[in-house]
C-alpha cells in the first residue's frame, strides 16, 4: 500500500535552537498518528512543517495526490499547497477562533470551505452546512448564529465541521481538546473518534494529553528536545515504554 504521507528527515531550526530534527515516518490511509511531548519538545513545530505553515530547513514531505501520486509538498507551488489545504488537507487549531471566521455565521463558516472548492448553489451549500452542524451536534436553529455566541466546545465542533465538509483525506490537529473542560473534552473526543472512523480519515494529532492519543491514535511518536525518542503502536508505547523520557511521561500521568 502506498503511504498517504511520507516524511523524510524533516528539520527546523530557530537560530541555534532545534525546533525539530531528522524526523521521518510513513502515514497510511485511515491511520491516526499521535505526537506527544512536553512544551518545547518540537511537536507543534513538526506539525506546522508538515501542514505547510512553516518552511522546514531540510527534508521532504511527500503526499499521495489524487492527480500525480506522491509529490513533495515542501517544493510544491503556493497555489498547489493552498488548494490541498482546501480539499485533501484540513487543520484543526487548538483555539477554535484561529480556525473560524468569527464575523460570519456558523452556516457561513461551513459553506465558505465548500465555496472555496467551487460550490455555488446557495440551497445546496446551506443544506450541507446544516447536515454538518447536525453531525457535530449543533442544532439547525443555530445555523445563522455567529461563533462568538457559542461556547468553547461548540466553537471547536464548528471548526471541525468547517474542516471536514469537503471530505479531506488528512487532518492535522494541534491540541484539539486543549483549554476545554474535562466533560467537554470527553464529548469532543467521542465525536472525533466517530468521525475519523466513519470517514476513514488519516490524522496527525499533536497533544500533551496521553488520554487523547490513547483514545484516538493507532501509532504514537514521542518527542523530546526536537528529536523523536520513541515510536510504536500506541498501546505498546504507553503500556511498556522503553525510553526513559517516555517512562517519565507515562508515570507522571499515573501519579496524578
Amino acid at each position: 500500500m502506498t503511504p498517504l504521507l511520507q516524511v523524510k528527515d524533516i528539520a527546523k531550526f530557530y537560530g541555534n535552537r532545534i525546533g525539530c530534527t531528522d524526523v521521518s515516518f510513513d502515514l497510511y490511509p485511515g491511520e491516526v498518528m499521535g505526537i506527544v511531548g512536553e512544551s518545547g519538545s518540537g511537536k507543534s513545530t513538526l506539525l506546522n512543517c508538515l501542514a505547510g505553515h512553516l518552511a522546514p530547513d531540510a527534508g521532504q514531505v511527500f503526499f499521495d495526490t489524487r492527480e500525480a501520486g506522491l509529490k513533495d509538498t515542501v517544493t510544491m507551488s503556493e497555489p498547489e499547497r493552498r488548494m490541498l489545504g482546501r480539499t485533501d488537507w484540513a487543520f484543526v487549531h487548538q483555539h477554535a477562533r484561529d480556525g473560524l471566521r468569527m464575523g460570519v455565521s456558523a452556516g457561513g463558516n461551513v459553506g465558505e470551505r465548500l465555496m472555496a472548492v467551487g460550490a455555488r448553489h446557495y440551497g445546496d451549500i446551506r443544506a450541507q452546512a446544516v447536515d454538518w452542524l447536525d453531525r457535530v451536534e449543533i442544532s439547525e436553529d443555530r445555523v445563522d448564529d455567529r461563533p462568538s455566541a457559542f461556547s468553547g466546545g461548540m466553537q471547536q465542533r464548528l471548526q471541525i465541521a468547517r474542516n471536514l465538509v469537503t471530505g479531506p483525506r488528512l487532518v492535522f490537529m494541534d491540541e484539539p481538546t486543549g483549554g476545554l473542560d474535562v466533560s467537554v473534552q470527553a464529548r469532543l473526543l467521542d465525536l472525533l473518534r466517530g468521525l475519523v472512523r466513519q470517514m476513514g480519515l488519516s490524522a496527525i494529532i499533536v497533544t500533551h494529553d496521553l488520554a487523547v492519543v490513547r483514545l484516538l491514535a493507532d501509532r504514537l511518536m514521542v518527542m523530546k528536545d526536537g528529536n523523536v525518542v520513541e515510536t510504536g503502536l500506541t498501546d505498546q508505547v504507553l503500556d511498556d515504554p522503553q525510553h526513559g523520557y517516555t517512562q517519565l511521561l507515562v508515570s507522571s500521568v499515573l501519579q496524578v
